[in-house]
């Protein structure tokens, strides 16, 4: 199968092309090279002579047409977006063109694409989301593929509005899509602004290590590779027109997230002092959603997977990740954003 991945030299996208090139299927990476993608990302994959790399903007809709016309993909697994939450609140209009105008131009020229191929049935439009659409749990549930949309934030409102647009052009125009919905990815190659190389990274440099209000916000935590894994599967077989959640099954309060990767920075990196006594509580980000939780049955009933790590596992692998490649984050440290506190407006 040729897939084209938008996104592909970012955290998540880039994961998606290591294990497709991994597998057998040809790969055109579309991405914008925005200040979170890195090609380092895919450079073990860039070899491959089933490869190709395409220097685009979502939002440049002649450049999709070209590409396409180009490339005749199979399939397109759409992951170019903007994601970083604090960075939404401090600059909302980069979220809503991307996310949105940028999924609307892809769909349509996806539709265009498909349309001049004789609408072949096998072709898929895999649209990529998160499962902050769905807004904050209490302490209890979980949040399934008929829970209502409640976004809180710039960031997960503009993905709300790119996954009804994806949704619209299934029931309208017939174009044959599948969305997933996931969970936050941790793992290696994530760009140094999330909160686990965060953590990581100030634990290594000796620095305080920040954590937002009393750190009882509770998340789901799905190591990337899970994740890609998950993301191909549906490709191949998920049913169009449906979405999937997908979760790692690893509930956990950021503060004891934060004491674990701690705890495994004591064993592998040790200091003259445990490194949880540089956990330092700061002020609450604006609209911080206390609780997400995924309920992964449709995707486990339907398609047959499941998370194959737990999050004890797959932070002890990051933080191994880390500690040997530091000439892959050391030069994104000096990016823009990166080591400042964000979206406190």
């Amino acid at each position: 199968m040729k897939i084209l991945v938008t996104g592909g030299a970012g955290f998540i996208g880039s994961a998606v092309v290591r294990l497709a090139i991994a597998r057998g299927h040809q790969v055109v990476n579309l991405d914008a090279l925005t200040y979170a993608a890195n090609l380092e990302n895919v450079a073990g994959a860039a070899g491959s002579d089933r490869y190709a790399f395409e220097h685009a903007d979502i939002r440049d809709r002649a450049a999709l047409d070209r590409i396409l016309a180009q490339h005749q993909p199979d399939a397109i697994m759409h992951l170019a977006a903007e994601s970083h939450v604090d960075r939404s609140i401090d600059g909302p209009d980069a979220f809503v063109q991307t996310n949105v105008i940028g999924t609307f131009n892809l769909l349509e020229a996806a539709r265009a694409h498909w349309i001049a191929r004789g609408k072949p049935e096998g072709f898929r439009f895999h649209h990529i989301s998160t499962d902050e659409v769905f807004g904050s749990l209490g302490e209890t549930g979980q949040f399934t593929e008929a829970t209502p949309y409640d976004p809180r934030s710039p960031y997960s409102a503009s993905k709300a509005g790119s996954d009804h647009l994806v949704r619209a052009w299934h029931e309208t125009y017939g174009l044959p899509v599948v969305l997933t919905n996931c969970s936050n990815n941790y793992g290696p190659y994530h760009f140094p602004e999330k909160l686990v190389p965060v953590v990581i990274l100030k634990a290594l440099a000796g620095e305080p290590i920040p954590v937002y209000g009393d750190g009882g916000n509770i998340r789901d935590w799905l190591f990337v590779e899970d994740h890609a894994d998950a993301l191909l599967l549906v490709l191949e077989k998920g049913q169009p027109g449906r979405s999937y959640n997908i979760g790692g099954e690893n509930e956990a309060r950021n503060i004891d997230l934060v004491r674990m990767i701690c705890a495994h920075m004591d064993e592998l990196h040790p200091a003259g002092a445990p490194h949880a006594d540089l956990i330092t509580f700061v002020a609450d980000r604006p609209g911080h959603d206390r609780r997400y939780a995924i309920d992964p049955a449709r995707l486990r009933d339907e398609l047959g997977w499941r998370p194959s790590v737990t999050v004890e596992q797959g932070l002890r692998r990051t933080v191994e990740w880390y500690l040997a490649n530091r000439d892959w984050w050391q030069p994104l440290l000096a990016r823009d954003g990166v080591g400042r506190r964000l979206g406190a407006a």
